[in-house]
C-alpha cells in the first residue's frame, strides 16, 4: 500500500496544482473551471510521457473519477431522477442498443471484424473507454481485437473531449433549456467525466440531470455485455452464459445510488451534504486534469480511416438520436 501510494504520488500532484490553477482562474477571471482544467491539461501532455508520473495520473483518471461520480450521488435525490421521465429511459435503451447495432452493421460494411463493431459501439453508445475494455474482454482473444479496442480507447476519447467542448455551446445557440440539454448531452457524450463537465459547463441543473441520464446508460453496460458474451463471447463455445460478466457492473455506480438514497432520505445535515458535493466537484476538476494530460490528438492520425469513419458515424447518430428526442419528445 506504501509503496503504491509513493508510486502515484508525483502523478496526482500535478494533476492537483491543475486543479488548483483552473480555481485561481476562474475566480479571479471568470469562465468554466472544469475547462480549464482540460485545456491545462491538454497544453501539458508532455509530462505523460515520463514514467514517473503516470501512474498517478491513470489513478486520477480512474480511481478519483469514479470517486468523484460516486460522491456526486449526494447532490441528486429520486425525485431528481423521476423528473426525466419514463420516455427518456426508453430513449436512452434505445438509443444504446441501436448503436451497437450500427457498430456491427458498419464493420461488416466496412469489411472489418464483427467484433470491432461490437467494440466501438458498444464503447459509443455506453461509457466511452470503459465499455470498450469491459465489452472486448468477453469477446475471443487476439491481437487484433487487443490492437483495435486500444484505438477505440485513443479516438473515444478525442471525440468525447471534442463533444465536451462543442456541444454546450451549439446547445445554447439552439437556446435548448437546462432539462432538455441535460438529457441530451447525458444521453451522448461518451466518457463520464466529459459528461459532467459539459453538463456543468450548460449550467448546475444540466450538469446534475446529465450525470443521472450518464448512469443510466452505465447501468446498461450490464445487460449489453451480457448479450455479447452469449452470442459472440469466447464462452459461447462452451455454452457458458458468461454470467461471470456480472462483475463488469461498475461499483462506483453502487455508490451513487448509496449517496442518492441518503440524499433522498435526507438524514445528513445540510453543511455535510454540501462537503462533499465540493469534494466531489474537486475530484471532478482533478480526473478532468488527467483526462487531458492522458490524450494526445496526434494519436488519432495513426487509427487510420475505417475505424476513425465507425466511430464519427456512431457519434454522430447517437447524437442525432438525442437531439431529436429532445426537440420532438420533451
Amino acid at each position: 500500500m506504501y509503496n503504491t501510494s509513493k508510486r502515484n504520488l508525483p502523478g496526482i500532484l500535478i494533476c492537483l496544482v491543475i486543479a488548483m490553477s483552473t480555481s485561481f482562474l476562474s475566480e479571479n477571471y471568470g469562465g468554466p473551471q472544469l475547462l480549464y482544467a482540460l485545456l491545462l491539461g491538454l497544453s501539458l501532455h508532455f509530462l505523460y510521457l515520463n514514467e514517473a508520473v503516470k501512474p498517478g495520473i491513470d489513478f486520477c483518471a480512474k480511481t478519483v473519477l469514479r470517486l468523484g461520480v460516486a460522491f456526486l450521488g449526494i447532490r441528486i435525490t429520486f425525485a431528481d431522477i423521476s423528473a426525466i421521465g419514463m420516455n427518456t429511459g426508453f430513449m436512452v435503451i434505445l438509443a444504446v442498443a441501436s448503436t451497437v447495432c450500427l457498430g456491427f452493421l458498419l464493420a461488416k460494411f466496412l469489411k472489418l471484424s464483427p467484433d470491432f463493431g461490437l467494440i466501438a459501439g458498444g464503447s459509443v453508445g455506453i461509457c466511452g473507454a470503459s465499455a470498450a475494455l469491459a465489452v472486448a474482454s468477453v469477446l475471443p482473444k487476439s491481437k487484433e481485437n487487443e490492437q483495435f479496442t486500444l484505438l477505440v480507447v485513443v479516438g473515444v476519447t478525442v471525440l468525447s473531449t471534442i463533444a465536451m467542448v462543442t456541444y454546450p455551446f451549439a446547445l445554447q445557440m439552439l437556446d435548448i433549456g437546462a432539462l432538455s440539454a441535460g438529457i441530451f448531452i447525458g444521453a451522448t457524450i461518451h466518457d463520464v467525466a466529459q459528461v459532467v463537465a459539459a453538463g456543468m459547463l450548460f449550467g448546475p441543473e444540466a450538469g446534475d440531470v446529465a450525470t443521472v441520464v450518464k448512469l443510466f446508460r452505465v447501468a446498461l453496460l450490464l445487460p449489453v455485455v451480457l448479450v455479447i458474451s452469449i452470442f459472440f463471447g469466447a464462452q459461447k463455445a462452451t455454452n457458458n452464459l458468461g454470467w461471470g460478466s456480472l462483475r463488469l457492473i461498475p461499483t462506483f455506480l453502487l455508490g451513487f445510488v448509496a449517496l442518492s438514497i441518503v440524499a433522498s432520505m435526507q438524514i445528513l445535515p445540510t453543511s455535510i451534504t454540501h462537503q462533499i458535493g465540493a469534494l466531489s466537484r474537486w475530484m471532478l476538476v482533478i480526473a478532468i486534469a488527467a483526462a487531458g494530460l492522458k490524450t494526445n490528438f496526434q494519436e488519432l492520425a495513426q487509427l487510420g480511416w475505417q475505424p476513425v469513419l465507425m466511430l464519427v458515424v456512431e457519434t454522430l447518430f447517437i447524437a442525432a438520436f438525442g437531439l431529436i428526442f429532445i426537440l420532438y419528445a420533451t
